[in-house]
């Protein structure tokens, strides 16, 4: 019996150790790799899903970085408007841009020093309070300035650019002597007639006066050879025109239509013995 029992024994130890060693070799690629397969052979692993403590992070995170970008945005748009407002009131209120140089340009007979006056722009007014068309008008309200212009030059210059009337004739009345230029204004009185001036012979003359007008301005596109010799200029219409030359002569001009014809016609015609020159038909001209 005893004999049986060993044999047994071995029997049970060596059936044992047999089915234990597949468990082991089972349980072998997991000590190789330092983790225990549960997944069967042959099948895929599912992803882990991130847990819910990395999502709030994540968020959390992006919330942070949204506030610095709305904060940083609103610093940037209030230095922006601190900085308009005080450029704004450093060129409008101060001086910080301020006139300090009144340049005349176009003064000729106008002294510089008379235009100044008339704009009358006080020094250091800043730049951009000045108003052009307001300076420009006073300035215009000198006797001998046709057409005045104002500009402004950065950082504090404002320029004057002037037109001069120029006299084309004088005219004389209970009112005293006038010069008149080539518009019909009559804009400046003198004590005694201008050299080298003709008389206008009209009752009242002026700008709004279309007789005057033409009179004038037939006078100022004369030639300088011609216009040396005229001495008095009259008209009843727009169409007829006359001036008084030296030597007693007189010329029948016309209208103010073909100018330049009339005035070569007669520098021609003024070669010939005569009283009376008629170019107002410069294509017919007469001498008698």
């Amino acid at each position: 019996m005893s004999t049986t029992s060993q044999r047994g024994s071995r029997r049970s130890r060596a059936t044992g150790t047999a089915s234990g060693s597949p468990a082991r070799a089972a349980r072998e690629p997991g000590r190789r790799t330092g983790r225990a397969s549960t997944s069967k052979p042959g099948r895929p692993q599912k992803a882990r899903k991130p847990g819910k403590s990395g999502t709030s992070r994540a968020s959390q995170r992006a919330r942070g970085g949204s506030r610095r970008q709305v904060v940083q945005r609103r610093r940037i748009l209030l230095l922006g408007v601190l900085t308009v407002v005080t450029l704004g009131y450093l060129l409008w209120f101060t001086p910080f841009l301020g006139v300090s140089t009144v340049e005349v340009v176009g003064a000729r007979t106008v002294a510089v020093q008379a235009v100044r006056s008339a704009a009358a722009v006080p020094e250091e007014q800043p730049l951009l309070r000045v108003d052009a068309d307001e300076v420009a008008a006073r300035v215009r309200e000198l006797p001998d300035i046709a057409t005045a212009e104002v500009t402004r030059s950065l950082p504090s210059t404002l320029t004057i650019t002037v037109t001069e009337r120029r006299a084309v004739a004088y005219h004389d009345d209970d009112r005293g002597i006038r010069l008149v230029d080539a518009t019909g204004v009559p804009y400046k009185r003198v004590e005694e007639p201008p050299d080298g001036l003709p008389r206008l012979e009209l009752f009242d003359p002026g700008p709004a006066d279309d007789v005057t007008r033409t009179v004038t301005g037939v006078l100022a596109s004369l030639p300088d050879e011609l216009a040396d010799q005229v001495v008095a200029a009259r008209a009843d219409t727009p169409g007829a025109v006359e001036f008084d030359f030296t030597d007693d002569r007189i010329v029948r001009w016309g209208d103010a239509e073909q100018n330049t014809e009339k005035a070569q016609v007669l520098a021609v015609l003024l070669t010939r013995e005569g009283t009376v020159y008629d170019v107002s038909s410069p294509e017919l001209p007469t001498v008698s």
